[in-house]
């Protein structure tokens, strides 16, 4: 699933992921991971009529990656509450102000080990359950 979905980080049309991320942490939300003030940037960027610029574009392809191991793992209520919760492993900073204020992708990178850690934690306790 991981390598999945980290190909289609890398691959994906920039409007598929875009439309991710809408579909399941709203416009709103969607339009902030990407560093935009303005949320209907992002129906621009699905109907192609705009693309982002290369760190928002950057930006999109992080959240996307973190968004879909939540999502596939929880649920999307569970994707947004991360994204907005203090993070020991971001230095107790929220994943949404990472992405945000990030301005490198040396400054995102360690969003996905984050999203990584919360769906490790659950894989065990999901595998009892079944």
């Amino acid at each position: 699933m991981r390598l999945a979905i980290e190909r289609e980080a890398t691959t994906l049309d920039i409007s598929r992921i875009a439309g991710y991320l809408q579909n399941h942490l709203g416009q709103k939300i969607t339009s902030y991971l990407a560093g935009s003030d303005n949320a209907k940037t992002v129906g621009l960027w699905l109907s192609g009529k705009v693309e982002p610029r290369d760190l928002p574009k950057t930006r999109l392809r992080y959240a996307y990656q973190a968004a879909r191991l939540l999502v596939e793992v929880y649920d999307d209520e569970t994707a947004k509450a991360w994204f907005f919760g203090s993070n020991t492993l971001l230095d107790d900073e929220a994943p949404a102000y990472v992405l945000r204020h990030g301005m490198t992708p040396d400054d995102l990178r360690l969003v996905i080990p984050a999203a990584r850690n919360l769906v490790g934690v659950a894989a065990p306790v999901l595998a009892e359950a079944r």
